[in-house]
């Protein structure tokens, strides 16, 4: 019974001689790359490109570059039934946009972590305060995006002339919460 049902697919028409309604021989150009199984793959190659088209480029290459130009014709074809106009070429230009409002994001965010690197560098760091052995590293805020704080919120600079500090040792915090 194995064998009754071989003889059923090998001599079952490829999805081309199908289509076109013509006996498959075993020769047939389309057969290999056309099967039975996927017979939108060749409706859409014949509506865009035509059986004849494809039948004379398929013999002008290499048996090697057939299977190649088969998957590539499917995929134009494929595409030009969506986007008849632009085809394969109006999805990649939609793609370039895409990477390229990616690529602006990208820098965006990377001159933001630039902002922040360099607002780190310019202001000293909590754990600086803090005696060694109670050292903790407390980073500061990103920046907003705009690069200006909001007037409310007021950043504490330690070496600022209007501080305050006495240089107990007593293990104590002061009024603006750093340990003495």
């Amino acid at each position: 019974m194995a064998s009754s049902s071989n003889t059923t697919i090998l001599s079952s028409p490829c999805a081309a001689c199908k289509f076109l309604r013509r006996k498959c021989m075993p020769s047939c150009i389309f057969a290999p790359y056309f099967h039975p199984e996927e017979p939108q793959k060749f409706i859409n190659v014949h509506k865009v490109f035509g059986a004849s088209n494809v039948a004379k480029l398929l013999n002008d290459l290499l048996p090697s570059q057939r299977e190649d130009a088969v998957n590539s014709l499917a995929y134009e074809a494929e595409a030009r039934i969506k986007d008849p106009v632009y085809g394969c070429v109006g999805a990649i230009s939609v793609l370039q946009r895409h990477i390229q409002r990616l690529q602006k994001e990208l820098d965006a965010t990377n001159a933001e972590l630039l902002r922040y690197a360099y607002a780190e560098q310019r202001s000293p760091n909590v754990s600086t305060m803090i005696s060694p052995s109670l050292r903790v590293h407390y980073p500061h805020p990103p920046l907003p995006a705009h690069g200006l704080w909001p007037s409310f919120v007021s950043y504490h600079h330690p070496h600022s002339q209007n501080d305050t500090c006495s240089n107990s040792s007593s293990g104590e915090l002061n009024q603006r919460g750093e340990w003495e």
